[in-house]
């Protein structure tokens, strides 16, 4: 399981033209699934994403988790995270969990962080349209 996560004043994903998720403060998740992954990895993906300190505390330092500060999460599902740009100019996207698969991986993921946090999704398998105002930038991967 490979997630990128950002720090987000505002985020919302929009499927044909329909808002389907919309977060204030918080985390946009990208993520992306390959064959292997277990009800486990993601779970404990989920978790340390919710705890992960990268919110500022009174003295300006990352010490506050997204549970801290009473923010919320962006789910997306993202079978590109996987993309090998190494050979050729084309990704290959082999490594990535097929639909039927990643489905229900996500929607555990999803599950997952709803039990820490609101958490609004995108559309699985959808064209997605991402509107994000980036707060810092911070930006980090974790991969499992």
């Amino acid at each position: 399981m490979r997630c990128v996560i950002q720090r987000v004043r505002s985020a919302t994903v929009t499927v044909n033209n329909e808002v389907v998720g919309k977060i204030g403060r918080g985390l946009l998740v990208l993520c992306g699934f390959t064959e292997g992954d277990d009800d486990d990895k993601i779970k404990w993906v989920a978790g340390r994403i919710a705890k992960l300190r990268v919110f500022n505390d009174e003295n300006g330092k990352l010490n506050k988790s997204c549970i801290d500060i009473g923010g919320s999460i962006l789910a997306v599902s993202n079978f590109t995270l996987y993309g090998d740009c190494l050979h050729g100019n084309r990704p290959d996207f082999g490594r990535a969990a097929k639909g039927e698969i990643s489905r229900p991986m996500y929607e555990t993921f999803v599950s997952a962080l709803w039990s820490y946090l609101p958490t609004e999704t995108g559309r699985f398998g959808e064209h997605m349209e991402l509107s994000l105002d980036i707060d810092g930038p911070i930006t980090t991967v974790l991969e499992k």
